[in-house]
């Protein structure tokens, strides 16, 4: 997977999770966020980004086309999901059973989430 043997393994695991997302976010719209951090609780990884739209999304969104914005953020978030979650597992040593991802433009923050399968269980369908 790319740029996770960039990601300092001194870091804590939330903020390998963040740089992952971040990196990855830069690699697929050219653009990362300028702040990000994770929320690890449970069976739960929550990260939160801010001002992570392009240029030519924000002039999208002053002229009114909110649902062309979302939309080619949904289309995105599809594309990068396969990494975002290998990487999570990786850094958690965890399965990912759900991948959430959301925008808001107004203010411009976004979350992807991961519900973990929990801890001590078996994969489901295993048994």
């Amino acid at each position: 997977m790319p740029g996770t043997s960039e990601l300092p393994a001194e870091q804590s695991v939330s903020a390998r999770i963040s740089g992952l997302i971040v990196q990855l976010l830069h690699t697929h719209t050219g653009r990362g966020p300028t702040s990000a951090w994770t929320s690890i609780n449970a069976d739960l990884v929550s990260v939160v980004l801010r001002d992570t739209l392009s240029r030519g999304e924000l002039s999208l969104v002053a002229d009114g086309q909110t649902e062309l914005v979302l939309s080619l953020r949904q289309a995105y978030q599809r594309s990068m999901a396969p990494e975002m979650i290998a990487g999570v597992e990786k850094l958690t040593g965890r399965t990912v059973l759900a991948f959430l991802s959301a925008n808001h433009l107004d203010p411009d923050i976004a979350i992807e989430s991961f519900v973990l399968e929990p801890a001590g269980f078996p994969a489901l369908g295993s048994g």
